[in-house]
């Protein structure tokens, strides 16, 4: 079977039922620091997930549906196989091949309009 491997930050979600819907294999808690730029936060819960590929669309709709709307859309969720790529906002879901630098700069623009910081953004193609 083949698996997305990526990350959810559990103070994004609205809904922490959506963490049942994935695989988490481990997690990471991080101190807020002002590069973080959440100063609502104390600390960034980073779960580390697969997600089936035959759920992963699924998944992804889950999560953007319940993606934090109180600070601005200033949050997303990633994950990626060998070859494409899911990064998950609000309201909007990125499907890219992760060989296209042009889809990963629209997803960076789209990112730093809503104010999510640029080092955030870090995605790279292959």
């Amino acid at each position: 079977m083949v698996y997305f491997h990526g990350v959810i930050i559990e103070e994004s979600l609205e809904n922490l039922d959506i963490l049942k819907m994935v695989k988490i294999t481990s997690t990471n808690v991080e101190a807020v620091t002002r590069y973080h730029k959440t100063p609502w936060l104390t600390q960034w819960t980073l779960h580390t997930v697969e997600v089936p590929d035959g759920k992963a669309k699924e998944i992804s709709v889950a999560i953007s549906a319940s993606l934090d709307r109180n600070h601005g859309g200033s949050w997303y969720a990633d994950f990626k196989n060998e070859t494409n790529h899911y990064i998950i906002f609000r309201d909007k879901i990125f499907y890219i091949e992760r060989k296209s630098k042009e889809q990963y700069g629209l997803v960076k623009r789209y990112g730093t309009s809503l104010g999510i910081p640029e080092h955030q953004l870090n995605f790279f193609p292959l």
